[in-house]
Formats: structure tokens, C-alpha cells, sequence
């Protein structure tokens, strides 16, 4: 039973997504902010308990980034929809997003074996993406309103985006086909 504990923990995080929409589409920050937070909770405690007590599993792998860009995803989109962030960070959120998976399957398509392991920006870039939704929704909610917080997270967000983009174009890509024999 404990070794079905973290793959429900993710389960609950991806169920926890039409809520978080739900509740933003009625302007609901409050309670959006306590599911945004409480299933960065679960995010943390399924990766705890499947390290901890070796319950780690191939669903749970594939499962667990699923859930966290579902999420991310979206909060964007619901933030930027009722222009709480601006629309082109969504644009350009979503396109890294597009691109990494694209090249992914690419890559796996061509018989290549494609390391998911994610790189030191772009853990910061996820660091810098949540902080942003947190920032927004305590905003929102009244809890804690810094502007320029939210200012320089967008900036943040927005450096990171692209260059952990353009980290994985040159790793998957460029880098790739350079440490290709010549045919």
C-alpha cells in the first residue's frame, strides 16, 4: 500500500487542476491560492515518501512532471486570461514547454535515448514559475501584495524560460549533432 501512495499523491495534484481553474475563473484567489500551495505540498511529499521508502515507480516518473506542467499550466492560463500576467509570458511559457517535448519525441522517434533529467536552470525556472503564481494569488487574495515582487518574478521567469529553452535546443540539437560521427 505505501508504494501506491506516491503515484495517488500526483493522482490528486492532476485531479486538483479543474478546481484550480474553477475557482479562478470565479475570482476565487483565496481558495486558489490554498490548492496551488497544497499541491505543491503533495509534490514534495509523493518525491519524499518514493525516495524514502524506494516506492519510486515508472508510472510515478512519468506521472509526476505531467501533474507539475498540468498545473503550471494551468495557473497560466488562467492568470493570463484574466490578465493577472501578462499574455505573452503564457506564450512564451508554453512554447519552451511545446518545444522540450517536440524535441523529446523527436529524438525518441529517431531511436536516441534522451536523458528526462532536468537541468539546473531549468529547476530554477520552475522555482521562479511557482513563485510567480504564489505571488500573484496572495496578491490577489489580499494576503500579501508586493508589486515589484511580481514584477522582477516576471522578469525572472521570462530570462529563465528562454534560456533553459535554449539550453535544451543546444543539448538535444545542436550539441547532439555535432557528436555525430560523418556519414
Amino acid at each position: 500500500m505505501l508504494a501506491q501512495i506516491p503515484n495517488l499523491l500526483t493522482l490528486l495534484r492532476i485531479a486538483a487542476c479543474p478546481g484550480l481553474v474553477l475557482l479562478l475563473s470565479n475570482h476565487g484567489y483565496d481558495l486558489a491560492l490554498l490548492v496551488f500551495l497544497a499541491a505543491g505540498i503533495t509534490d514534495g511529499l509523493d518525491g519524499y515518501i518514493a525516495k524514502r521508502y524506494n516506492c519510486v515507480s515508472s508510472l510515478g516518473a512519468i506521472l509526476d512532471p505531467i501533474a507539475d506542467k498540468l498545473l503550471i499550466a494551468c495557473a497560466y492560463i488562467m492568470l493570463a486570461v484574466l490578465q493577472d500576467i501578462p499574455f505573452w509570458l503564457l506564450i512564451v511559457v508554453m512554447f519552451r514547454d511545446l518545444v522540450i517535448v517536440a524535441g523529446y519525441l523527436v529524438l525518441i522517434v529517431m531511436g536516441d535515448e534522451v536523458p528526462m533529467k532536468p537541468t539546473y536552470i531549468s529547476k530554477i525556472n520552475t522555482f521562479l514559475q511557482i513563485s510567480l503564481v504564489i505571488s500573484v494569488l496572495s496578491g490577489k487574495a489580499e494576503w500579501l501584495h508586493i508589486p515589484f515582487v511580481v514584477q522582477a518574478l516576471v522578469i525572472g521567469v521570462l530570462i529563465t524560460t528562454v534560456t533553459s529553452g535554449c539550453q535544451y535546443v543546444w543539448a538535444w540539437g545542436i550539441k547532439h549533432e555535432a557528436s555525430e560521427p560523418a556519414r
